[in-house]
């Protein structure tokens, strides 16, 4: 089965219950949560208070992606305001397999995320501590970009090292996923899709959600 993550990075704060809800009641399986502190990335989102709300209008798990550097020492924060997984970006670590070891010391699962220019190779070593490797397939600080080609070719190897750990690990995918990008990427191996734009930024959140999952089951 194929994961939906909506993004609220492109949902309208102001009517934020009424879209999560809308998602969540046609199909969505996590909520996918950018954290982007503007050094890390050129931007700025929100922090742990965002996670503490979103907890208390949905009871599906809540995904969070921290583009942001120095995430150790915000960890701790980001799981008690209640996040059920936690990335973090291969990029923004010095230690990171001790990053990846506080992530699931406090409980949560743990993840690491990889820019598009950022060879899998380094990740060959913890696969057997992670429990999601996250693929940017645009280069993170904005919501809305185009998904960049070339990224299904490394999907398909993360896939591929996956498989040969032996381990149920998921395939996280952010970064351009809509409807003509779906099926592709499905088939080069991704199993959580994390969309933000082609959901919240559509007309009908409902129908949107439910496309991209039909989209996805009928591309497997």
């Amino acid at each position: 089965m194929i994961i939906l993550a909506p993004s609220i990075l492109a949902a309208d704060v102001s009517l934020l219950r009424e879209q999560v809800q809308l998602a969540e009641a046609a199909g969505a399986d996590w909520f996918h949560l950018d954290v982007m502190d503007g050094h890390f990335v050129p931007n700025i989102t929100f922090g742990p208070l965002m996670v503490e709300a979103m907890r208390k209008i949905t009871r599906l798990p809540l995904d969070v992606h921290l583009m942001i550097e120095n995430p150790d020492l915000y960890i701790r924060d980001f799981r008690a305001a209640g996040a059920d997984s936690i990335s973090v970006h291969l990029e923004a670590v010095t230690h990171l397999n001790r990053t990846v070891n506080l992530i699931k010391s406090v409980g949560a699962k743990a993840g690491v995320a990889l820019n598009p220019a950022t060879p899998v190779g380094f990740l060959e070593h913890l696969f057997d501590d992670l429990e999601i490797v996250l693929a940017m397939t645009v280069n993170p600080g904005f919501g809305g970009q185009r998904f960049i080609p070339n990224s299904l070719k490394k999907i398909e190897r993360i896939s591929e090292l996956i498989k040969l750990s032996g381990r149920a690990i998921f395939l996280e995918v952010d970064g351009g996923v809509d409807n003509k990008t779906t099926a592709a990427v499905v088939k080069a191996g991704a199993t959580v899709l994390v969309a933000g734009a082609a959901i919240f930024g559509a007309n009908d959140i409902a129908g949107a959600v439910k496309k991209i999952k039909t989209l996805a089951q009928n591309a497997l």
